[in-house]
Parts: structure tokens; C-alpha cells; sequence
């Protein structure tokens, strides 16, 4: 029997598509039969025979999450436990943006959720030419600096060219690297030479188990203290989709985060005509219970209080009023992974 599979092996590519899955199947599981059958001597009983026999049948093979190590950062213990990245697409406003820091800020202490605020300074990567962008590098740092302080929280914000990581890590706590950027070589190594901290987030286009590449170039040029998040894949055209294997597969490499607002995310779909994208935010909640089922460590979402009237991805932002509710949801699957 074994004989005749290494020859079916070497010649299977030569069979009919319809026929050559179902044929190895069958074959492969009277092979597993046959030489349990042949070596059934080695059995004490029909009993125990019959015992291998049923488990070896029902036994499925689980993969879990990889134990990896943890790192500090303003002293929250990464991969120790859920944390949250949250706060408006873009500063809006200093007033807004420190609002919004310390609103969300006191849900995450109410519930002890370890937290780092979230903002844009500039969204350089805005579909049309005449949308809004931010206040900028020099007055976006100084507002995220001075909501650091004020709030009492982590800061991360993204950077889109090399020569601005120097300020931008002298500001903020984390440096993000943006999906369509995560391939970028210099602006990788340059984060690694000045930020404390560097959260890549996986390209649509970019596979998770080659997300490790990004991840060497960032390790060999000095800085271990890096996280992927996962913000879905390319589907189609203007359409995302989760692959939630992703975040085991990313884990192997780094702790994980996911972004349940930006992949839900609709990207540059036209809505109402306009050149924006859309966002189905119906499915944040959904999204974000089955990656904390799947084990990540982090949750990443784009919250606001007036997501209609936000100036950048309104669309698929989560309504602060129900941030609460959420994240409720989210540590009860934690702790039921206990």
C-alpha cells in the first residue's frame, strides 16, 4: 500500500481534477486503516484497537496563539492582557482631540482597560485632493504632546515620510506606520532608530506571514518593541475583508492589534457621491468580539462623538456612546479564555 501512494504521489498531477482529490482521500484514509489493521498485534485488546481508531478519526488538530514576549511601554505591559487604541481619525481641533482623549480615557479606567490615545496630524493619504487633512506637523505634535500630558495617556499618531519620524517620536509614545506604507524600508528603519514604540499596520495588499519582512527590518535596525495590526484585506474593489487566521499567523512575529473600525472600512466607495470612503459600522462590534475570541492583544478602533460630523472617516467610526458596551463585550470573551 505504501508502495503504490509513492507512486500515485509522483503521477497524481497527471489525473482529472474531479477525480484526483477524492481518490487520495479515500486512499489516505484506507492506508491509515490498513497499517493500524497490519499492526494490530501491537494491541492488548480489540478494545484498545478500536479506542485508537475512533480517536485518531476525531482528533483535530488546534493552532493557538504562540506565546511571545511581552515589552513596557509608559507602563502598560504589551501582550500581557487586552489594551485599546482609540480616539478620532484626524485632530480636529486641540479642544476636540483633548476631549475626546480624556472621554475615552475615563471608560477605559472605569472598566481598567489600558489605553493609548489615537490621532492623526496630517492624513496624507485622503482620497481626494480637497478633503480634510489635519493642522500639520508642527502644530499636530505639539497638540498630541500636550494632550500627553494632560490626559495622562500614551500617544501614538502616524507618520508618512521618513525625514518626519525624528519629531514625530520625540512627541508621541508610538510611532504607526500606516498599511500602504508598510513595505517602506527607510521610513521602517527610521522609526526603529528614534521611536519608543512601533505599531505597523499589515498593508491591504500584504500577506500576514509576510508582514515577518517588515518586522526583520525594524529588528535588525535596533527596536524590539513593535506590534502588527490587522485592518483587513483587499476584496474586490472598494470592499475589505478579515481574514482572521492573520492574527495568529502575524503573532508568530509580534504581539497583534486589531483595527475593528478600519476594516469595516469601505475605501474611497463614493458615498453620496462624494470622493470619501464608506464603512458598514454596523460589523465593529462583531469583528472585534470574534479577534479578541481569536486572542490578540490589542483592539484598535476609531471612535468619535458625532461620527456624521467627523472630518475624516466618519464612515466607519464607532460612536463614543457606545464605547462602553463594546469594550464590555470584549473583556467578558477575554476573561472567558481564561
Amino acid at each position: 500500500m505504501q508502495a503504490f501512494l509513492q507512486i500515485l504521489d509522483k503521477n497524481i498531477d497527471r489525473l482529472n481534477a474531479e477525480i484526483k482529490v477524492p481518490l487520495v482521500m479515500v486512499l489516505r484514509g484506507f492506508d491509515t486503516g490498513w497499517r493500524r489493521w497490519v499492526h494490530r498485534r501491537d494491541y492488548k485488546s480489540a478494545e484498545e484497537f478500536q479506542a485508537d481508531a475512533m480517536a485518531t478519526e476525531n482528533h483535530v488538530s488546534f493552532f493557538k496563539m504562540p506565546n511571545i514576549p511581552s515589552f513596557k511601554l509608559d507602563g502598560l505591559n504589551i501582550s500581557s492582557g487586552l489594551f485599546l487604541i482609540a480616539g478620532p481619525c484626524v485632530i480636529e481641533s486641540e479642544a476636540h482631540a483633548l476631549k475626546m482623549a480624556e472621554e475615552i480615557s475615563a471608560v477605559a479606567r472605569k472598566l481598567q482597560v489600558p489605553y493609548i490615545f489615537k490621532a492623526s496630524y496630517d492624513k496624507a493619504n485622503r482620497t481626494s485632493l480637497h478633503s480634510f487633512r489635519g493642522p500639520g506637523l508642527e502644530e499636530g505634535l505639539r497638540i498630541l504632546e500636550k494632550i500627553g500630558k494632560e490626559a495622562g495617556v500614551p500617544v501614538l499618531t502616524d507618520v508618512h515620510e521618513a525625514k518626519d519620524v525624528p519629531a514625530v517620536a520625540e512627541a508621541v509614545d508610538v510611532v504607526q506606520i500606516p498599511a500602504f506604507l508598510c513595505r517602506q524600508t527607510d521610513i521602517l528603519v527610521a522609526a526603529a532608530k528614534y521611536a519608543k514604540s512601533i505599531n505597523i499596520k499589515k498593508g491591504q495588499f500584504v500577506s500576514p506571514w509576510d508582514m515577518r519582512h517588515a518586522v526583520e527590518k525594524v529588528r535588525a535596525s535596533g527596536n524590539d518593541n513593535i506590534v502588527l495590526t490587522e485592518r483587513g484585506s483587499s476584496f474586490g474593489y472598494n470592499n475589505l475583508v478579515v481574514d482572521m487566521r492573520s492574527l495568529a499567523i502575524m503573532r508568530q512575529f509580534a504581539p497583534v492589534v486589531f483595527d475593528a473600525t478600519h476594516s469595516i472600512q469601505l475605501p474611497s466607495s463614493g458615498v453620496g457621491g462624494k470622493a470619501v470612503s464608506g464603512g458598514q459600522p454596523e460589523y465593529i462590534p462583531l469583528l472585534a468580539r470574534a479577534a479578541v475570541a481569536a486572542g490578540v492583544d490589542g483592539v484598535f478602533m476609531e471612535v468619535h462623538d458625532n461620527p456624521a460630523e467627523a472630518k475624516s472617516d466618519g464612515a466607519n467610526a464607532l460612536p463614543l456612546g457606545d464605547l462602553e458596551a463594546v469594550l464590555n463585550e470584549l473583556l467578558a470573551i477575554k476573561s472567558a479564555l481564561k
